[in-house]
């Protein structure tokens, strides 16, 4: 069974989706189907298989969920230290020809965000800043060409 990396918030995240799953809407399903059997026919009963549907969906999120925590190596980003970017790691990055600089954090492919500024650590991006250090020049190549990146400022929050 192969680990992969997460931070703690992510793997909270997960044990939190999971929860409630199992405590909520699992019970609410299967008291919408005991409901809908209710009505008579299930063979024309929308209701029925809407709410069957719903369960095959709750509990195939569930197993996988649960598949996900049990593999998840879990990483404390916030006893994190160094000049070298690694996994966790926020990082503040300067674009060659623009003045406005951009966040990231590195983090799992469970827990990757763009638009949150949450970069996964399998990402072309994540890939070339691995082991970088303040100052450095990054290139990524990316569909809409090539970019270059200056690392401005390394974090571990």
């Amino acid at each position: 069974m192969e680990k992969f990396p997460i931070t703690n918030k992510g793997f909270e995240k997960l044990e939190t989706e999971l929860k409630l799953l199992k405590s909520t809407e699992r019970p609410n399903v299967i008291k919408a189907i005991a409901e809908a059997r209710a009505h008579g026919d299930l063979s024309e009963n929308a209701e029925y298989h809407a709410a069957k549907e719903k369960q095959s969906f709750i509990e195939g999120r569930i197993a996988d969920l649960e598949n996900k925590i049990s593999r998840a190596e879990v990483i404390n980003t916030r006893v994190l230290s160094g000049d070298k970017i690694i996994f966790g790691a926020t990082v503040t990055l300067g674009q060659v020809g623009k003045k406005k600089n951009i966040v990231y954090q590195i983090v799992g492919t469970e827990e990757a965000d763009v638009e949150n500024g949450k970069i996964s650590v399998s990402s072309p991006l994540a890939r070339a800043l691995l082991g970088k250090k303040i100052d450095d020049m990054v290139e990524v190549l990316s569909p809409g060409g090539s970019k270059e990146y200056e690392i401005e400022n390394i974090e571990f929050i």
